[in-house]
Parts: C-alpha cells; structure tokens; sequence
C-alpha cells in the first residue's frame, strides 16, 4: 500500500524546516485557479449526500470520501486518463492538496485502476437530484436573476465505432464463433461444421471495397445472419450435452442474451419491419439512436441530457439514453427551478420545440412571459413584450447553447469513454458541474468584491 496521509493528520507534527516550503505551496495553491476551483464546492456536503462513508472494514484506504469526489472533479478539470490523472497526482503537489492527501514521493500510487474503481463506487450511488441540491443551495447567494429560466436539450455523445448493421452482425459472429472454439477445445471435442471461413473471407473482401453494391450488401447480410442463427444453435447443442461441464460468467451470459436480440432485431430489419430499441453496440447495448435532425450529423449515438441554466449555471433536469420529447418537459424545468432556488419563475427562454399548446396555457396561467414567437392577436404592450421575447432568445441562444459547446471541448464530454452506463452517467454529471464551478469563480469573486 502507498504511503499517503490526509494533510490534517500531518499539519502538526512536520518539525523540520521544510515546513514553510510546504506553507509557501499552499498559499500558492490557494491563489490559484486550482485552489479556487476546490473551494468552490461543498466536498464534505457532497460525499455525505453520496452515502460515503469513513467507517469501513478492511485496511486503511487512501482516499477520504470527500477525496474521492475531489479526484472526480480533477479528472474532469483535466481531462485526464485514469494513467496520466494517477502519474500527475503522484508529481504535482497542488493535485495532492486538492484532494486532500500527501503521498511520499518514494512510495507513489501505481496502481491507476483506483481512479477506476473509485469512479465505480461512486456512480453505484450517484443520485443526480440530491447532490444538484446541495450544489444548488451552495451556490444560491452567489446567482442573479433566479426567476429566469432557460432550457434546452443535448446529446452527450459516447465513444464508440459509428454502427452499421454489417459491423454489428461480424462482432456478433465473431465473438460466437472463438467462444464456440474455446468450449470444444476446453471439452476436447470437435468443432461443428460452419461456414465461418467462407464468410470471414467475403466479408474482408466487401470491406475492402470503396462502393459497395446494394445487391451485394443484401447477399452479404443474408449469409452473416444465417451463419450467427447456426452458431447460436450450435452453441445450445454443445450446452445441452455438456453444460455442467462449462463455466459461464456473468459477462458471457450477458452478452449472449445481447447476440440473440441483435439476432432478432436484424433479421426483423432484413425483411422490411420496423422495431423500438435498436441495440447498436454490443459492449453498451444501453445505447440507443438520436435523432437530431442536424445538418452535419443526422443520428447521434449517447445520452440525451435535457438541461436547465440558471444565471449561466446548468443543471440536469432529465438524462435519459432512449430518444424523448424535450417539448413535454417545460413544465417540470419549471418546478426544477423553483425547488432549487425557493423563487418563482416569471421568464422562459426556450426553443420553438417547447412552444406547443399545452406549455403556452401554463405559462399564460401563471403569468410566465416566454420567448415564443406570439400566436394570435397583438396586445397594446406588444413592443415591450417583442423586446423581453427578442433579449431572452438571445441569452438562450449565447449562453445556453455555449455552454454545451464549452463542456464538449473543454471538459472530456464530446465522445464520453465510459465502459457502463452507470460510470457513463457519473462522467456527465461531473463534466457539467466543474464546467459551472469553474464559472462560479469569478462569480464568487465578483461578489466579494461588491462586498468589500
């Protein structure tokens, strides 16, 4: 185990002259961008409301719960792999006072795959609305203008190969066909008769191939179904003789069930029926299609996040990875908004997907100006309205909008490379929250100095 202390168990007791070398890095620490980042949010607060806990069997561990939601934070500021955020946690001092320990520079974590496990723990108890209330009751003193609301919806995309049926239907064989392989080899039986070297060759020779003929494609697709429909039958013959003999995971066997469905699904597909929930990838079968309708990308494949902003400040409101209506879900911004800031919304700022029927009644009941174009006659203060319907869209458009592109490029969610959806989730909510608390700086700066 590497030697690393809590800097508060250390404080007291360096004797030696070094001690104010170590004062002079804290000072700086806190001057920095780094150090204002860490006081900006509530760690203690945080991990409690996670249900971390100190208490605990087994030897010490190295990190406390509230740095264990530090070195989250870290490693969406950063932008960091699990191997490089460990390597400049062990050389950088001020990532150590950030999280909150001190590791001997002769004992240094080598073990990068604690960034992992810790990341693990964390999204099994994420709950995104309790921690954006501690966030949100944190940050409350320091925002303006909390009766306006503004929300719009984004897609959060997720690492993985751009899919096609093709790609899809060959993994599936693929992976069949060398576990076919293993388990005979494993009984010292002989291997079934297929046709997985015909169809290996072809398919090498059509992805080769710059244009692709429709007919082809079709001949092709047809073969690769047929060949994953005989190997899953081959595979249940060999479990119904010697199952007792095989050792199945719980990957394995999750992983099967995922190929018969893909099974179902593109055979459904090849004879001209639609269907809902297109698996797209067999690692993150979770995943589904978006249809965004954009004009260089059509489809995108990830989370689709449906966000509220509050003086520049996002928050979740609904995270979903199945395609949905963000034009419903007005309503529920609104009381969103309203429960964390205590204050009522009296202005909208919204996209014409929200304008239907029902949400323009709500608004209108409650006396909510929006920025939706007008329907109807003009009312005698229309030119003040025009005016608030005009400022709103473009704080919407400037401030909103911008901030899904500052937390794509500058906060590792343009291409998320989680491994599961819970880690997936976690990466986001992570992602959007360091992109506001680096924003809160210079609010809580600013404040300070009206202050003083």
């Amino acid at each position: 185990m590497a030697k690393v202390q809590n800097i508060s168990e250390i404080h007291p007791t360096l004797g030696f002259t070094e001690f104010d070398v170590l004062e002079k890095y804290r000072k700086s620490f806190h001057e920095s961008e780094l150090g204002r980042l860490h006081s900006v949010f509530p760690f203690e607060r945080m991990a409690k409301a996670a249900g971390l806990s100190r208490q605990h069997p087994g030897r010490r561990k190295i990190f406390s719960p509230s740095a264990k939601i530090a070195l989250m934070v870290l490693k969406a500021y950063t932008g960091f792999s699990d191997r490089q955020l460990v390597e400049h946690l062990n050389g950088n001092i001020h990532y150590q006072m950030f999280c909150g320990i001190m590791i001997d520079p002769t004992s240094p974590i080598t073990n990068f795959k604690i960034v992992s496990a810790i990341r693990n723990e964390i999204a099994s108890r994420l709950d995104i609305d309790t921690l954006q209330e501690v966030l949100a009751s944190h940050w409350k003193p320091y925002l303006d203008n909390l009766h306006v609301c503004m929300t719009d919806a984004t897609c959060y995309e997720s690492h993985l190969r751009f899919p096609t049926d093709m790609k899809l239907l060959w993994e599936s064989i693929e992976w069949l066909y060398r576990h076919i392989c293993g388990h005979c080899r494993e009984l010292g039986i002989r291997r079934p008769r297929n046709k997985y070297a015909d169809v290996s060759e072809s398919y090498l020779s059509y992805c080769k191939k710059r244009k692709r003929k429709v007919s082809r494609t079709r001949m092709l697709k047809r073969r690769m179904i047929r060949l994953l429909e005989k190997l899953l039958i081959q595979r249940d013959e060999i479990h119904r003789e010697y199952g007792a003999s095989l050792r199945y995971t719980k990957d394995y066997r999750k992983r099967l069930s995922i190929i018969r469905k893909v099974l179902v699904q593109e055979k459904e597909m090849f004879e001209g029926r639609k269907f809902s929930d297109r698996i797209v990838s067999i690692d993150r079968h979770y995943i589904r299609p978006i249809v965004r309708g954009k004009e260089t990308k059509s489809v995108e494949f990830g989370a689709k996040v449906n966000n509220i902003q509050i003086d520049g400040i996002s928050f979740i409101e609904h995270l979903s990875f199945n395609a949905f209506n963000e034009g419903i879900r007005l309503k529920d911004c609104i009381r969103m908004q309203q429960k964390l800031m205590s204050v009522r919304v009296r202005c909208v700022a919204a996209d014409s997907i929200y304008a239907n029927k029902a949400n323009r009644k709500f608004c209108t009941k409650y006396g909510i100006s929006t920025s939706f174009v007008r329907k109807g006659r003009a009312a005698r203060d229309e030119p003040l309205r025009k005016v608030l319907r005009c400022e709103l869209s473009r704080e919407r458009a400037t401030r909103l909008e911008g901030s899904f592109g500052t937390q794509k490029q500058h906060y590792s969610l343009s291409r998320i490379k989680a491994r599961n959806r819970k880690t997936e989730i976690l990466w986001i909510f992570f992602g959007i929250h360091t992109a506001n608390a680096v924003l809160m700086i210079d609010k809580i700066r600013n404040r300070t100095v009206k202050a003083a």
